[in-house]
């Protein structure tokens, strides 16, 4: 087993700089709901549809970009020692640029409007350019210890190449040049889905699974391991004789990694925690995503054995779902609901004098409200599962869910910035 970190709590961002990224990105995983429950339904649940494609970079840019951003803007210098250099001044841009990028986009697909894409890539390259520079010079003074502090440092590459091939996709669809769109496509979604989302969450999920739910700490293998075991196929999918090989060893890799965590989760000391279903929910989401991908390769070198229509269009629409909600949006949702009260915890802590009582993280955020937030979440992503067996009458209520468990974590969240000014306020009063 890997020794215990030391955390520098002591260099934990301002709470602004945090919360700026944080607290507005459920709400763009309301209008995703939204957009999804009421947008044009044509095509759904077609991996290529019009509203698929604005959905996704919804999701992705408008919800899940900031959230992410803003975690390594904390974890940097509390889990690896390494302040992120100008990461006051980018944080209040995050989570407002990453909606115009995603709304953008969103015009482009569903209208066809060129200037959509020409809008997307010149902020994309101006707000993740000045984060990644920013992340790039933490992340190069980041000494190695495991596997949260290795993904630390090498993960910002993975995100800066999602952005220049998105970029080069964007640019492409405006006209600006031609290149071969599902070459770049095909990298544009690995490195997304598994080089910059799954990695970071796995990678996060080493230091504060076992932090916050109390499973076994990561075995040495696991620590040495990771991120380079997910993005050796990766790197292999560059060169197209091999990407059917890439293909089935990131399956591999998928599946077993999400084993072992799926066992790991499913051991863990604080069952009871409301958002322990979440992460083994994720764990195995990974799982099934990996085995989908896998299974119309495996099918193909199989004489007599053919998918059924409806398999074959739903399989992407799953794969999808079981990737971005399954394993980014339960995680996010899980770790959100412990790390604003954790911060509130941590931050009324050094404010408060000695002597005086500080409200434990229970009381900033009761689990009760916890639990009925993971159901509505897990409520959401089964509808989302069943969506391409009947699309007419399952995407308003399942657009719906999912709107109504982020609005519900959205207002947790501001309940708990608002007991966070409380406390602070009863502070400045007795002083």
């Amino acid at each position: 087993m890997a020794s215990t970190k030391v955390l520098n709590y002591e260099l934990s961002p301002s709470p602004a700089t945090i919360f700026g990224c944080l607290l507005p990105a459920p709400w763009m995983g309301v209008l995703t709901g939204l957009l999804l429950a009421f947008g044009p339904q044509q095509g759904l649940p077609y991996r290529f549809a019009p509203l698929t494609l604005a959905l996704t970079h919804c999701l992705v840019l408008g919800m899940l970009a900031p959230i992410m951003i803003g975690a390594l803007f904390q974890l940097m210098p509390v889990v690896a020692g390494q302040a992120v250099p100008g990461a006051r001044k980018i944080a209040p841009v995050v989570a407002l640029g990453s909606a115009l990028i995603a709304a953008s986009l969103s015009l482009g697909f569903l209208h066809g409007i060129t200037a959509g894409f020409i809008v997307a890539g010149a902020l994309a390259s101006l707000l993740y350019g000045a984060v990644t520079l920013a992340l790039l010079m933490a992340a190069c003074k980041i000494a190695v210890v495991d596997a949260t502090t290795r993904t630390l440092r090498w993960v910002t590459l993975a995100f800066f190449l999602v952005v220049a091939l998105g970029i080069s996709l964007a640019g492409n669809f405006a006209g600006w040049w031609q290149l071969d769109v599902m070459y770049l496509l095909d990298l544009h979604v690995a490195w997304g889905l598994t080089g910059w989302i799954a990695t970071l969450v796995v990678g996060v999920a080493s230091t504060t699974v076992p932090m916050f739910w109390q499973t076994r700490r990561p075995s040495t293998y696991w620590q040495i391991a990771l991120p380079g075991v997910l993005w050796l196929p990766l790197l292999l999918g560059f060169w197209p004789a091999l990407q059917q090989f890439a293909l089935f060893l990131a399956c591999l890799v998928i599946v077993l990694l999400a084993s072992i965590a799926f066992v790991a989760i499913w051991r863990a000391k604080r069952r009871f925690d409301p958002a322990w279903g979440l992460w083994l929910v994720c764990a195995a989401s990974y799982m099934c995503a990996a085995l989908m991908a896998a299974l119309p390769p495996v099918l193909k070198h199989v004489d007599g054995l053919v998918l059924p229509e409806l398999i074959s269009q739903a399989l992407p629409w799953w794969i999808a779902v079981l990737i971005l909600v399954g394993g980014a949006v339960l995680p996010v949702n899980a770790m959100l609901g412990k790390i604003i009260p954790f911060l509130i915890f941590l931050h009324l802590r050094r404010q408060t004098p000695m002597g005086q009582r500080v409200p434990t993280m229970q009381a900033v955020l009761p689990p009760q409200r916890l639990l009925w937030q993971a159901r509505l979440v897990l409520l959401a992503f089964g509808l989302l599962l069943l969506l391409p067996l009947a699309p007419i009458w399952l995407t308003p209520i399942a657009g719906i869910a999912f709107s109504l468990s982020q609005a519900c974590l959205g207002g947790l969240l501001i309940m708990c910035l608002m007991r966070y000014r409380h406390e602070l306020k009863a502070i400045f009063k007795a002083d």
